[in-house]
């Protein structure tokens, strides 16, 4: 009876030990992530901005929507100071960042990116009537760009002609350097290409693009180097969207043609 009691004994706790097991296993994975929050420029248009309703809209939203759709993610957007934009998705307070972002050597060194979903130039615009028509026209000119974009990168880098400038005036967004090109207060603004062709459309006659850029570019999803799985999640979606048409469907309603890269 006593050795019979003890077996009894024995698998009872043998079977609460089994049940526990996997309970305690579960309970220790790590929760598949739930939300994506992007970081973004809401003044970028027309990649992210707000419109007469202030609600936040444009290319590179649709796209993150519809990539987030596709990994079952809910998309949080938020708006964050794009000069410090490494250090919002370093300090994770931000987990991509996602708003025509350039895939610089540079920026490499601190972020990791998707593959390129879009090619972009670093177009000069100047007023209708403005008497410049090259680089070479710049010189003794004052130049505006956005502060912390790859405008800035691109200028410096063609030192003849940074050096020739009487000043290279900076901004906290793309809208206002045209403010101040059509007052008067610049010669000139380089701005990445779908921003200013997009922007100089709501302005028909009032601005002019040159012949000569500042060099062709890749826009990609800025991620964490360590987020390699969120990587490689979005590297595929964004393939697929290519591959099946969203992506250029989305590109032709916001540039009128599909410009995917």
């Amino acid at each position: 009876m006593k050795k019979l009691s003890a077996i009894l004994l024995a698998s009872t706790l043998l079977a609460a030990c089994g049940d526990k097991a996997p309970q305690e296993s579960a309970a220790a994975a790590p929760a598949a992530p739930v939300k994506v929050v992007v970081g973004l420029d809401d003044n970028f248009p027309p990649m992210g901005f707000r419109d007469d309703k202030n609600q936040l809209v444009g290319f590179d939203i649709d796209m993150a929507k519809e990539a987030g759709r596709r990994l079952g993610l809910e998309v949080e957007f938020k708006p964050i100071d794009w000069s410090a934009k490494e250090a919002e998705l370093n300090g994770k307070r931000v987990d991509v960042l996602w708003n025509g972002l350039t895939i610089t050597e540079e920026r490499k060194k601190n972020i990791a990116f998707t593959a390129p979903y879009m090619a972009n130039h670093q177009i000069i615009m100047v007023a209708e009537a403005s008497p410049i028509q090259n680089k070479a026209d710049l010189a003794g000119q004052v130049l505006g760009a956005q502060e912390g974009s790859s405008a800035v990168d691109a200028i410096k880098k063609d030192e003849p002609v940074y050096q020739s400038l009487k000043e290279l005036k900076l901004f906290g967004d793309n809208v206002t350097a045209l403010m101040d090109l059509s007052a008067g207060r610049l010669n000139a603004v380089v701005v990445d290409e779908v921003v200013g062709r997009y922007l100089a459309s709501k302005r028909p006659g009032e601005y002019r693009v040159l012949v000569e850029n500042f060099g062709t570019e890749d826009y990609g999803v800025g991620v964490r180097k360590d987020d390699t799985e969120l990587q490689g999640k979005l590297d595929k979606t964004l393939g697929d969207m290519k591959q099946d048409g969203t992506s250029g469907r989305i590109a032709t309603h916001w540039f009128g043609a599909d410009i995917i890269k």
